[in-house]
């Protein structure tokens, strides 16, 4: 199963996720995580290039098909034999996240977008993707105060509503994969959440 976490920034999505595979490991599953953009040696490197604060002259169309290279790597090298092993990979976010911010927050062209998605997953789609939804103000300052702050962090507060109304409406758009959690709760609630949702969907494979 390919499980995918989805947000905003400051959702807390990555504090999550250890928590997530050690509660699956202990219930006896295979569990692998990992993350976009990275879990690879040259995905690392590409990530590198795309939160580099240094790099602020970025084109959305060089940062939208930066992401698709990490991709490519991932699927390849990470995410699809593990799967195929029968494991159960976690990411730290997934295509999704390049509709989100680099369609609906740069307003790019969502069709043309989705052409090099499919491309670069192979057509690869998670089986259930949560969003940890949450006010754009208030996760930009969680981020500000956990010392992370990078190149795309640092757009403005109309992009990152952007990015927040675009997730709202995928899961509009596919409800049967989508599921939502409010990551306004308590740490400790959220995580309850997050197991519920996701065994609920390991009990239906």
């Amino acid at each position: 199963m390919f499980i995918t976490l989805e947000g905003p920034e400051g959702s807390g999505k990555t504090s999550h996720i250890p928590h997530l595979v050690e509660y699956l490991r202990e219930k006896g599953y295979v569990v692998f995580p990992t993350r976009e953009p990275g879990g690879t040696s040259i995905s690392e490197q590409i990530r590198d290039t795309l939160h580099n604060l240094k790099n602020a002259e970025m084109h959305p169309r060089t940062e939208t098909l930066l992401y698709q290279a990490a991709r490519a790597q991932i699927v390849e090298q990470v995410i699809k034999p593990r799967l195929a092993a029968g494991e159960i990979v976690i990411s730290d976010r997934y295509y999704d996240s390049t509709i989100a911010y680099q369609g609906y927050g740069h307003q790019q062209n969502l069709d043309q977008i989705r052409l090099l998605i499919n491309y670069a997953t192979g057509g690869l789609v998670p089986d259930l993707t949560i969003l940890l939804d949450l006010d754009v103000e208030v996760g930009l300052k969680r981020k500000s105060n956990a010392d992370e702050w990078n190149r795309l962090d640092a757009y403005t507060v109309e992009f990152h509503r952007r990015v927040r109304a675009g997730y709202l409406e995928m899961v509009k758009a596919e409800p049967k994969r989508w599921i939502m959690v409010d990551a306004s709760q308590r740490w400790e609630r959220v995580q309850e959440n997050l197991r519920e949702k996701i065994l609920d969907k390991i009990g239906t494979k």
